[in-house]
């Protein structure tokens, strides 16, 4: 696997691409609301037969750190780089995103449809915390949580598993315009939000609408970061959102069994859909 730090017109990058001959499927990699360039997911996919780019969006380099609309003409930009690079197959790419970048992933997957495969890692099926826009509208106003529900768990540390807003239905994601296929993940124990209720309303959307183009993994005993195979079961750690730390939750045996299976299905998903 090769890394390279990229120069692009306006978007903050780093691209990952396989030692061998190509074309291989592209795929960007986006990851939560704390903002960064995590690459490790991004990284680690390029080493198993994709050309990757992991995907900054807030909070790092020329980034805006207090940003209260996000702008996916930003994450446009991002697919028409990767679907141009020389080992990208083409013509279109996939995306995955955990947490915040997961609800990025399904408006990506909605709204531009050179997105064909989109995972979504425990993700909401509204924009979070920051609104977005596209082509000068605002197409959600961003969901926001009060924090006086937040509880102090046994152990010491936050549950902020009721402090987001209900999702209001006038700013849902229109997943049913997406042409691609999505693969929604939920771990059933995830403390930071319901993601399996997201994923059923989601499911139920897709149905109502005549959509079938949709897979669905759900774990239970895991909580809300499902990382790569033999990543350490994160049973808390600080939560931008509170200023504190937090619990994800699910139980290190159950969360570590579905993180080895999701990496080898995650895979498999991007293999067949982008070599369609």
């Amino acid at each position: 696997m090769t890394q390279h730090p990229v120069i692009a017109k306006h978007v903050v990058i780093s691209a990952h691409e396989n030692n061998r001959n190509g074309p291989f499927p592209g795929v960007i990699s986006m990851n939560e609301i704390k903002g960064g360039l995590l690459e490790y997911r991004s990284s680690l996919l390029a080493n198993h037969g994709f050309t990757t780019l992991a995907l900054s969006y807030h909070n790092y380099d020329s980034l805006p750190k207090g940003a209260i609309n996000l702008d996916l003409e930003y994450f446009e930009e991002a697919v028409n780089f990767l679907k141009q690079h020389p080992k990208v197959k083409g013509p279109s790419v996939g995306a995955i995103g955990i947490s915040k970048g997961a609800d990025l992933v399904l408006s990506m997957a909605a709204f531009l449809p050179d997105v064909q495969a989109a995972v979504v890692i425990n993700g909401c099926i509204t924009s979070s915390v920051f609104g977005l826009c596209f082509k000068n509208k605002l197409i959600s106003t961003g969901l926001q949580y009060n924090v006086s529900r937040m509880k102090i768990a046994d152990s010491g540390v936050a549950d902020v598993s009721e402090i987001i807003n209900e999702v209001d239905k006038d700013n849902v994601i229109p997943i049913e315009n997406t042409k691609g296929t999505i693969l929604f993940v939920a771990g059933e124990d995830d403390k930071n939000w319901s993601s399996k209720h997201y994923v059923d309303e989601a499911v139920k959307r897709l149905k109502e609408r005549g959509k079938d183009k949709f897979e669905v993994l759900s774990y239970p005993g895991s909580g809300h970061y499902l990382e790569p195979p033999f990543f350490p079961f994160c049973y808390a750690s600080y939560h931008p959102a509170i200023n504190m730390c937090a619990e994800w939750g699910g139980n290190a045996k159950e969360h570590s069994f579905a993180q080895e299976d999701l990496w080898q299905k995650i895979q498999a998903f991007f293999q067949k859909v982008l070599h369609q």
